[in-house]
């Protein structure tokens, strides 16, 4: 008796089955599949989890953010397609009461995540520099409030050289209009302890220097923090087919401010990549591909780091590019490309993040849609991929900063208004949304989850080495990428919701 081939066998095999094989994916094909209708069902839910519950947030570690946990890995878990699981962890909790009273007058403000507390009367005194070194601090800073611009360094470093130079307590204000929510990063730092710190509008700041530029200011301010540790996940699910040797991996954050739902922020990221992992589940990939659903990023992007802290240099090495996204419905939102090549901003990503800046320049092109740059300024949770070597990109739509002229005529929608008004805010709910960049920004993170699952041959070999952003010496490029068929305002003409 003749011996049947391997081939015939796992014909024989398949037919028995009754499985046919799935195609391999499409970058033409998944974003077709990517809907309004699935984008807006999964944002109502993410509301709906956040207002059962009387603090209406998504915060890491309660009750909400449970839900949109527990939520994630059930939808992923249900498509049969990935290797689905929570990763647990435990990270410092930290909430705040605050009031700040000039000359018998209440300002708005806001206690950065982890400040010590602090309930001082003192002098209002204005630094020159942004206090990010112990020389922009004077003797004369001692038992006074600081008041200090954000920009240029860390929040954490402009608190403990505030507590070096004997300072009562710091305020920061925005170098941008709107309020100023931050955190330290963590409930202790390398270089000392902190000082009471909390955060102001720009408005405020500048009205605050005009008073001390008058005469002395008195200042009360008050700061009752409280901290706990509380257990979180991470929700990972990568495909159960593909090399698992060239993964392309992707994220956004599960977890919101104490002020709101978080809807846009990273609402949006989280709920467009679930509806791509569903949409990808019908086909076949020649890479593993890998969904990160990040904790606590709003705690100091904790759950990323931890992620990226828990593999070994073999398995980071594996990882042959991260995509992010995070805020990608902005209601007054642009188009942003995260500057992987450094030409706009002066710090190139690791090796291969130009080519994924690129594949998405030329994807909007294609549909005659403009796009700009967005710095790498380690907000998001790319910033443990970007420092561990790992190439990154991935879209953003914008947040506090303010619209200009020239961006309100590629994008239509108010210049001189925030990106997005109400970010970190109450309002950062269904409302929020805008659904044409909704759709628009879920059809690309398809395309290129669709075109790097297919081949990875643009994006260079890895290794296991470290690496960090690198700054540029070339000349910068216009900041602005266009084709040529692209048309001023919106693109209601061009996406079909």
């Amino acid at each position: 008796m003749r011996s049947l081939s391997l081939l015939t066998l796992a014909s024989l095999a398949l037919a028995h089955s009754g499985h046919k094989p799935k195609p391999p994916v499409s970058p033409e094909t998944l974003p077709e599949l990517i809907h309004l209708r699935d984008l807006l069902e999964g944002a109502q839910q993410l509301e709906d989890f956040a207002y059962a519950y009387p603090d209406r947030n998504r915060v890491f570690g309660g009750e909400a953010h449970m839900d949109t946990v527990n939520w994630l890995y059930k939808e992923l878990k249900r498509t049969g397609y990935y290797d689905v699981y929570k990763q647990p962890q435990t990270h410092l909790w930290s909430k705040a009461d605050e009031s700040l009273t000039v000359d018998r007058t209440a300002y708005e403000a806001t206690t950065m995540t982890y400040s010590p507390s602090v309930n001082v009367t003192g002098e209002l005194a204005i630094l020159s520099g942004l206090g990010c070194s112990a020389s922009d601090f004077s003797a004369d800073v001692a038992g006074k409030i600081v008041l200090i611009q954000r920009g240029e360094c860390a929040f954490a470093a402009k608190s403990v050289y505030a507590a070096a130079a004997n300072a009562a307590a710091t305020i920061v204000y925005n170098n941008v209009p709107g309020g100023l929510t931050g955190t330290l990063g963590g409930a202790t730092s390398s270089l000392g302890p902190y000082s009471g710190i909390m955060g102001i509008t720009q408005t405020d700041g500048e009205a605050l220097i005009s008073l001390a530029e008058a005469g002395p200011v008195t200042v009360n301010l008050w700061i009752d923090s409280r901290t706990e540790n509380r257990t979180t996940y991470n929700v990972i699910a990568q495909t159960k087919g593909g090399d698992p040797d060239n993964v392309v991996s992707l994220g956004g954050h599960t977890d919101s401010v104490d002020a709101g739902p978080g809807i846009n922020d990273d609402g949006s990221g989280i709920v467009s990549n679930l509806v791509v992992a569903k949409a990808l589940a019908r086909f076949s990939v020649k890479n593993a591909v890998r969904f990160c659903f990040w904790t606590a990023e709003e705690f100091g992007l904790l759950g990323s780091e931890f992620y990226v802290n828990s593999l070994s240099r073999a398995d980071l090495a594996k990882i042959r590019v991260y995509l992010n996204f995070d805020m990608i419905a902005s209601p007054n939102y642009a188009l942003m490309l995260y500057d992987g090549d450094g030409s706009a901003f002066n710090a190139s990503g690791p090796a291969g993040s130009a080519q994924i800046e690129h594949l998405f320049e030329d994807y909007f092109k294609s549909r005659g849609l403009p796009t700009i740059p967005s710095e790498f300024d380690g907000r998001s949770d790319y910033e443990a991929f970007i420092s561990r070597g790992i190439p990154s990109g991935g879209i953003f739509t914008g947040a506090e900063e303010v619209k200009t002229e020239a961006e309100a005529a590629l994008f239509g929608g108010q210049a001189g208004v925030a990106f997005d008004a109400n970010y970190h805010a109450a309002g950062d709910n269904m409302t929020n949304l805008n659904h044409e960049a909704f759709l628009i920004n879920s059809r690309a993170t398809a395309f290129a989850i669709a075109t790097y699952a297919n081949n990875l041959e643009s994006i260079p070999p890895r290794n296991s080495t470290r690496s960090v952003l690198k700054k540029r010496s070339l000349s910068r490029r216009a900041h602005v990428h266009t084709s040529p068929a692209s048309k001023k305002g919106c693109f209601h003409d061009r996406v079909t919701l």
